[in-house]
């Protein structure tokens, strides 16, 4: 008789040999069996390989995150210093409570912030009372701003090779898989260090994006008329920046405003206010801040024409400064002589003036449909506009002195002042847009222009036999003309609280230098209806790259000005 120990035992081999036969079996007949493990291991290592890249990145960014901020004094401030992961790129100067400037300075993955956090000042004012002293520390100021770049530079990509390396340990518990982390991260951070230099523009510095206060940007901007691509320049300009900031900290409200270069003339270009009332609090705001010498409105200040709009222009005279005016589609002859009432405008109809040492061409819009928007695909208001472009350049031929600017409301008619004026200023469309203008052909000097009288015609007739040179061979302008069109000043009037997102206020701000040249404009947005934030962009006007090549001056031919003057004429 067996015992039931030994009948379990007998019972336990039967199955192990079952077991054993039926796994012999899986490896012959299966091949996704135990010996078909090995048969991609190409495969699998790539696969490894591609999770170790993705696992060393996101340990690098970690550690960027973590440690990729330092403090470094500037000049009398405590500046933080920060590199972010950025698909742009770019630079950030935040300089509480005033806002802050954004430089387009490289193009490379990193975001780089500086923010100017705290200041003693005690010891600032200290330094403000001796201004040799402050000047030695805004020169200093340029050093320590590289000492912290570059130690952030280093800190950052310490802590994200770091991260990286812990990270892959404590994932794979391999060394094999943590070294090439390491050599993965040491290639994309050197990669971006490349790309970053690569990519740097030192002349950003000169175009910065202003955000913040409005009333302190004339403190921050300086002088309109630096303009050079030189790297000694740069270090001027952010010299410049530290010291002007440093003084507004040091003294605060007692700070008188950091004026620009007095020999600049500074234009302040508007156009379609369309009778929205907060639109005048800030070109008054605007005119006082940057000390404006001309304002210039290229129409459509009302929006039916009417007589009772025509008190909305009174305040005109308040501002105490030249008012340039021309008349827009939605404005009427009452409301050009409301405007033309006021002690300091003047009512440019094919009219020329000279304000403050510029020269202004100007002509109303020749419609009238304050009803209705104007149809460009109409062919009939599309000939008005153009012969009235036309009418102003014959004006612009037969005056004898050169035009600095000319002023229409629909870029339209801007197109037939190609070449005769180096600026075109208008409107109309609600949205800003700079451009170049390509004359369809040289412009020469008209044989004859039709005259207000006949005394005036003889005159110019005697004037042009007197001088044979006046009808010379036709000329080419040393630069194209340039076609500034300005957004809505009063954010299009009602018509703005119709989109979804009301239309901020456009307003412009034109440096001239002592040639009349325009050397820089700064483009000036406040926020739309229910907003409040105030944006402004310097922008340096460049030489025409594309201009026409100059041909030998004739012995009539005047270099006054930046485009060529016209020859007089008949």
């Amino acid at each position: 008789m067996i015992s039931p120990f030994r009948r379990r035992e007998a019972v336990a081999d039967r199955r192990a040999r079952r077991r054993a036969i039926i796994m012999a079996a899986g490896r012959r007949h299966h091949p996704t069996g135990a010996r078909a493990m090995p048969r991609y291991p190409r495969l699998r290592r790539v696969g490894r390989g591609l999770l170790v890249f993705v696992v060393a990145v996101i340990g690098m960014l970690i550690g960027v995150q973590l440690g990729g901020t330092t403090t470094q004094d500037i000049g009398p401030f405590r500046a933080q210093l920060s590199l972010t992961p950025s698909w742009t790129g770019d630079t950030s100067v935040e300089i509480p409570p005033l806002g802050s400037l954004e430089l387009d300075s490289h193009d490379g993955p990193a975001h780089l912030r500086i923010g100017l956090e705290s200041l003693d000042e005690a010891r600032t004012r200290a330094f403000a009372a001796k201004s040799g002293n402050l000047e030695q520390i805004s020169h200093d100021a340029v050093d320590q701003l590289n000492l912290g770049v570059r130690r952030l530079a280093m800190q950052t990509a310490g802590c994200g090779i770091l991260g990286a390396i812990i990270l892959v340990a404590l994932v794979f518990r391999s060394r094999r898989e943590t070294a090439a982390a390491g050599l993965v991260v040491v290639g994309v951070l050197a990669s971006t260090g490349v790309a970053t230099l690569v990519t740097f523009k030192p002349a950003a510095i000169q175009e910065p994006t202003y955000r913040g206060l409005l009333v302190n940007a004339p403190a921050i901007i300086g002088d309109a008329r630096r303009i050079t691509d030189r790297y000694e320049e740069y270090r001027a300009q952010l010299q410049k920046l530290v010291l002007n900031v440093s003084k507004l900290y040091g003294t605060i409200s007692s700070l008188p405003v950091y004026e620009p270069d007095t020999s600049a003339t500074k234009v302040l270009h508007i156009s379609d206010m369309h009778l929205n009332p907060a639109a005048w609090g800030v070109v008054r705001s605007v005119a006082d801040q940057f000390d404006i010498d001309i304002i210039v409105d290229t129409g459509d200040i009302n929006d039916w024409g009417t007589e009772p709009e025509a008190s909305y222009v009174n305040v005109i005279g308040g501002l105490k400064i030249p008012y340039l005016y021309v008349r827009g589609n939605h404005d009427s002859a009452v409301t050009a002589a409301a405007v033309a009432r006021q002690p300091n405008a003047m009512v440019l109809d094919n009219t020329i003036v000279t304000v403050k040492g510029l020269t202004f061409a100007g002509i109303g819009d020749p419609r009238f449909t304050p009803d209705k928007s104007t149809d460009p695909t109409n062919e009939e208001q599309h000939k008005q506009v153009v012969a009235a472009g036309d009418q102003l350049a014959a004006k612009i031929r037969a005056s004898d002195k050169p035009v600095d600017v000319a002023m229409v409301h629909d870029p339209v008619a801007a197109q037939e002042l190609a070449g005769l004026c180096p600026l075109v200023l208008s409107g109309h469309r609600h949205q800003r847009a700079v451009s170049r203008l390509d004359a369809s052909q040289p412009v020469a000097a008209p044989v004859q222009v039709p005259a207000a009288s006949p005394s005036a015609s003889a005159s110019a007739s005697e004037s042009a036999s007197e001088s044979p040179s006046a009808s010379a061979a036709p000329k080419t302008p040393k630069e194209r003309t340039l076609l500034m069109v300005e957004g809505s000043t009063g954010g299009a009037g009602l018509r703005g609280l119709e989109s979804t997102k009301p239309l901020p206020l456009a307003l412009s701000i034109l440096y001239f230098d002592q040639e009349r040249h325009l050397a820089a404009y700064d483009d000036i947005q406040v926020g739309g209806t229910g907003l409040t934030e105030v944006s402004l962009q310097r922008h340096i006007v460049a030489p025409d790259t594309k201009a026409p090549a100059t041909p030998e001056p004739s012995p009539a031919s005047s270099t006054s000005s930046s485009a060529p003057a016209p020859s007089p004429s008949s």
